[in-house]
């Protein structure tokens, strides 16, 4: 079956796959749109893991503020062309991983720039805990270590259940647009204020109200 340059073009504006990538597809699947489409996800997923090395300078940086102005966020996401930043999916995943920093509160961006320090002490207290509760000493360290992991769960954005989806984590959910989109995706950085930081006050679930706003 020929495939007509429209048919490419409009696979290409809803994936941002590259133009060769969704001609191939298109040829594969007959020109159905949909199994294109889940062909692009199958064969992206397992390039996935190569694509996540190359560089990714283009992008765009996403604010997102709570209801009322007490919680601000700016996130830098990177992508590797000026196309894809424009593309209103790798938009809209952006949205979410502001919306997810101003709901969870993560320190960092993965578990690599968590600072050695940081960790050593983490991994002393949890060692202390374990012995206190009684463990045996020979399944002490084998405790502490999955005890961290869930400590890098709160801390680590990556490792983040993502508030509309818990099933997946937020380094997960990148994995996915690296494969539909066919290109590296990095979130960089992100900074994020809370009004009266550090100032005592009530205690909110800022988790539960965000979510609540998303699901009106």
């Amino acid at each position: 079956m020929a495939i007509s340059a429209s048919q490419v073009k409009e696979l290409r504006e809803k994936t941002g796959a590259g133009m060769m990538d969704c001609k191939k597809v298109l040829t594969e699947a007959d020109g159905d749109m949909e199994k294109a489409m889940e062909l692009l996800r199958e064969k992206g997923l397992a390039k996935a893991e190569k694509k996540a090395g190359r560089i990714a300078a283009e992008g765009i940086v996403e604010s997102y503020i709570h209801a009322g102005g007490r919680i601000g966020v700016l996130v830098e996401v990177n992508c590797e062309t000026d196309f894809v930043a424009k593309n209103d999916d790798f938009k809209n995943f952006v949205k979410d991983v502001a919306m997810q920093i101003a709901a969870m509160n993560p320190k960092y961006v993965s578990r690599e720039e968590v600072p050695a320090e940081e960790v050593e002490k983490e991994r002393e207290t949890l060692r202390t805990q374990a012995l206190q509760e009684g463990k045996p000493e020979h399944i002490v360290d084998k405790m502490v270590e999955g005890r961290l992991g869930k400590y890098y769960e709160q801390i680590c954005l990556l490792e983040q259940a993502f508030i509309k989806d818990t099933d997946k984590t937020i380094g997960e959910m990148v994995k996915e647009k690296i494969a539909k989109i066919g290109e590296n995706i990095s979130i960089r950085r992100f900074v994020r204020y809370e009004l009266g930081e550090g100032l005592e006050k009530r205690e909110e679930d800022f988790a539960e109200e965000v979510m609540s706003q998303v699901n009106q």
